[in-house]
């Protein structure tokens, strides 16, 4: 599997910082877009070392699931910051993935 370089790492961050208010996108879907489709869980750990001021708390999982990592809480933390924002998120912890997704960048 090849490695992330920084140059994947700065198109996530381009591709991240471009998640309106109001949508979400997931891993995979950053992955793919950054050009390694095989590097959402990568994508994952980016969102806990990148910058701060880019809105991570708009990427989920396939599922529309929040991120357990997610920094200061878990869970619950990427909840409040979501419900913030206006996002409705269930007891399960997940977004309507279908009506949220962001399909352009």
């Amino acid at each position: 599997m090849p490695r992330v370089d920084n140059e994947f790492k700065n198109r996530v961050y381009r591709i991240v910082a471009d998640i309106p208010r109001g949508k979400v996108m997931t891993y995979g879907q950053i992955a793919a877009l950054a050009g390694a489709a095989w590097a959402a869980w990568e994508v994952g750990q980016i969102a806990h070392t990148g910058p701060e001021n880019l809105p991570w708390q708009r990427v989920v999982n396939k599922q529309g699931g929040l991120a357990a990592g997610f920094p200061g809480g878990g869970r619950e933390r990427h909840k409040a910051v979501l419900e913030s924002e206006g996002y409705k998120v269930s007891d399960e912890y997940t977004v309507e993935i279908e009506k949220l997704l962001w399909q352009s960048v």
